[in-house]
């Protein structure tokens, strides 16, 4: 081992200083580096093979339900921009502009992509004439900036990586089916996929999308008790294709205007996996979202055989994992931490002894427990075990959600959670806006979205003591 290496440094604790633990954890776990750009960040190798399981396993499911991928120009003429109100008005402090093409002036200002509506509405105005046009299904795969004030690695940044689906359809049942339809694709991927638990329910006015006609959002919580918004799915209604002229000839022969919808997930999933999962020791990755499930690490390296025993090993195991060998020079003990840190589900260890015994020892990333495992059995027993790893890191972040959601029935009672336990919290609203803003000015706490599954918790609104119209969750959020 190089003498000048040390072994893994401490991150700070979680419970000390969450946004620091957050901040070391992406770094040493090397996710991402900060760039020359304020406000972008570099998304390091192993950062990117994360983004890339995701955006396989999301693709796979969008291609399954009849989506096809296409590519928009990343620079939006102003007055295209400029043809809905309310997305614009949206959107407006957030844009950034191109002005200059080499050294002359634009004749018209250039908006680096926040979002592609525009472009899909003007595209599809052309593309679409009649009812056998419908509906188009269309996802694309690319990066958007947003002039955000402050950052975060993954969770808000300048630039960043995301899909938008945009579909166009004939009526408005469909574009409502086709609205809660992708959002359950989000919820049982973050569910089966990440490991992650989340609400489903309906935003509120004042959180709904910029010209949208309703904004649905899947919410998970995180390890600090606060709320990220993890995907959202919109309603446009016939709004834009009226600011657009998306018209088609329907089967009665009358022209009539399309019905649209948006949907997008992005980069910041990787912020809710590591705040979900992770500990003291760095990351915890569910094994369905790890560029590496399992890492091979043999001891005493330098004894003959047992190199060659770690590559047959992962020789037989990459046919039913993703598998790596460490056969670096650094010790043992660094090794087992570096790869902590890096969230590997599972670590094999084997070393002279274990060759003789025809074993090997397995350590699960998530509790370190240790098993001694057959050489004969592992084709079948590390999948098995890798499972076991995904459904636990489920059901203890459902537990984590459960154990931090409560029930408030008066605002002293909501903050005084809040400051306490922050979570969710479950309360009654009267459906005004007034009550919504009150309550985020006074403890910082926001609507976070309507449930489907309602609850009755009491007859009045939290904040005013009218009468109730609905539970909303609320939370502090990122």
């Amino acid at each position: 081992m190089a003498q000048d290496k040390k072994f893994v440094e401490a991150i700070t604790s979680m419970n000390e200083d969450f946004a620091q633990w957050y901040t070391d954890v992406v770094r040493k776990a090397d996710l991402m580096a900060y760039s020359s750009v304020k406000g972008c960040m570099i998304i390091r190798p192993y950062g990117y093979a994360i983004w890339e399981l995701i955006q396989k396993e999301l693709d796979r499911r969008f291609k399954e339900t009849g989506h096809e991928n296409v590519y928009m120009p990343m620079f939006i003429p102003e007055s295209l921009l400029q043809k809905e109100k309310d997305h614009v008005e949206g959107f407006a402090p957030e844009v950034a502009w191109v002005t200059h093409g080499g050294s002359e002036e634009l004749a018209e200002r250039l908006c680096v992509r926040p979002t592609s509506e525009t472009l899909f509405c003007d595209h599809y105005k052309d593309i679409i004439q009649s009812y056998r046009d419908l509906p188009k299904l269309y996802n694309q795969w690319c990066s958007v900036v947003r002039w955000e004030k402050t950052t975060r690695p993954f969770l808000r940044s300048a630039e960043f990586l995301w899909q938008e689906g945009h579909t166009v359809h004939a009526t408005p049942e469909e574009a409502q089916e086709e609205t809660i339809r992708m959002l359950n694709v989000y919820a049982s991927f973050c569910e089966e996929f990440l490991g992650i638990p989340v609400i489903k329910g309906q935003k509120t006015e004042k959180e709904k999308f910029a010209g949208a006609k309703a904004t649905y959002t899947i919410e998970s919580l995180m390890h600090d008790g606060k709320a990220l918004q993890s995907g959202t799915s919109h309603n446009f209604g016939d709004g834009f294709a009226r600011a657009f002229g998306i018209q088609f000839l329907d089967k009665d022969n009358q022209l009539k205007y399309a019905h649209q919808t948006s949907w997008g997930v992005s980069t910041r999933l990787i912020g809710a996996v590591i705040m979900v999962h992770g500990d003291d020791s760095g990351l915890v990755l569910p094994p369905r979202v790890a560029p590496v499930q399992l890492v091979i690490v043999p001891v005493q390296q330098h004894v003959e055989g047992v190199l060659d025993k770690a590559y047959e090993l992962k020789e037989r195991l990459s046919k039913v994992c993703r598998v790596s060998v460490d056969d670096s020079d650094k010790m043992p003990g660094w090794k087992f931490s570096e790869h902590e840190m890096r969230g590997v589900p599972l670590r094999l260890e084997v070393g002279p002894k274990d060759i003789q015994k025809n074993q090997v020892v397995l350590v699960k990333r998530e509790n370190r427990e240790k098993m001694f495992i057959s050489m004969d059995e592992l084709e079948t027993r590390v999948p098995q075990i890798l499972e076991e790893i995904q459904h636990s890191l489920y059901q203890k972040a459902l537990a984590h959600r459960e154990r931090r959601t409560f029930k408030a029935a008066s605002l002293d009672e909501m903050e005084s959670i809040l400051n306490a336990t922050p979570g969710f919290i479950k309360a009654m609203w009267c459906g005004d806006e007034a009550c919504e803003k009150a309550i985020k000015d006074r403890m910082a706490a926001t609507a976070r979205c309507i449930p489907f599954e309602q609850e009755k918790i009491s007859d009045k609104c939290v904040c005013c003591g009218k009468e109730a119209k609905q539970m909303l969750y609320w939370g502090r959020a990122y």
